[in-house]
């Protein structure tokens, strides 16, 4: 069963009524009800506020990882375990060829229905899954294979285990040496990027999020909290955050916006999968016609750009 957000109540109302019109059998009705929701979508999606987007960003019907890797990737393989602790379901790392290029992919996964958002720990990494990540982008670099990092998380678990194993630690032994990587790395932010969690797989010679995904330092129920005393001021914080991705651009902090369908991801599914794909060739290929060292002095060069100060 579709999922409907609040600003999508007159797609629902639409979808019914197409849906009763099929069982009544009047083909009629069903054209022009098709019609009228062709209509409705693009007068609703065209004009998405801040706070709407982080509905689709955390939008439950939203392609996760696994749906990337599955559409995307020829003779794939899953790796596993960070070889020091145990493997995190939460991140998840796999070799195959998109386009015919040899890739990995590593990327956080959420999970669908109670029983596998509990395995994947809600797409909330455990330190062992960032130790995982970083084992196979040093497996990548070895082979000099591009690595793809899919970003969707809202944030790095805080449970005590997490800390007692060093979460922090982890994430910081990421930034770090993904900075320095030897192979060329593309990030993209599928749905919501959140704080250290995101940023441990972030690092990477192009980073670029979709349309209706969003990054930020802190949850906009957090950053109410903390500023307001009030959670509630849920819509006030995302839009005081800049966090969507058309914000983000224009701030310099990404190097591209992903357009989806009109529609957004979680209703054209293929849509979104086709736009990441082609996304990841185009800049491959750009990335290709540097060496390896070009690459690095890039890399750095717009790691040291990010941020700006004022007198």
């Amino acid at each position: 069963m579709a999922s409907y957000l609040d600003f999508e109540k007159s797609i629902k109302q639409i979808d019914d009524d197409i849906a009763n019109a099929k069982i009544r059998g009047d083909e009629h009705a069903v054209e022009i009800l098709k019609k009228n929701l062709e209509k409705e979508i693009s007068k609703t999606y065209k004009n998405l506020n801040e706070f709407q987007r982080l509905g689709l960003a955390r939008h439950p019907d939203r392609p996760y990882t696994l749906d990337y890797v599955r559409a995307l990737l020829t003779d794939s393989y899953e790796i596993h375990g960070d070889r020091a602790f145990k493997d995190d379901p939460s991140i998840v790392c796999f070799s195959g060829y998109i386009g015919g290029k040899r890739v990995i992919v590593i990327g956080e996964q959420k999970g669908r229905g109670t029983k596998y958002k509990i395995m994947r720990n809600f797409g909330m990494p455990h330190p062992e899954g960032y130790r995982k990540a970083l084992r196979i982008a040093k497996l990548a670099e070895k082979f000099e294979i591009p690595i793809i990092f899919l970003i969707d998380t809202p944030g790095a678990y805080p449970g005590v285990g997490a800390e007692e194993r060093g979460q922090s630690e982890a994430i910081a032994r990421n930034l770090f040496e993904f900075s320095n990587l030897r192979t060329r790395t593309i990030a993209i932010v599928i749905g919501e990027g959140g704080s250290g969690g995101a940023l441990a797989i972030g690092v990477a010679d192009r980073l670029a999020m979709m349309k209706n995904s969003v990054f930020s330092v802190i949850s906009p129920e957090g950053c109410a909290a903390i500023l307001w005393n009030d959670p509630t001021k849920c819509e006030a914080a995302t839009k005081a955050m800049k966090i969507t991705a058309d914000d983000l651009k224009e701030l310099n902090l990404i190097d591209a916006v992903i357009e989806e369908p009109i529609m957004g991801a979680h209703r054209d599914k293929d849509g979104a999968i086709k736009a990441i794909g082609a996304y990841i060739l185009k800049e491959l290929e750009e990335l290709e016609k540097l060496s390896i060292e070009e690459v690095l002095d890039q890399r750095v060069k717009k790691i040291l750009s990010i941020g700006a100060y004022s007198e």
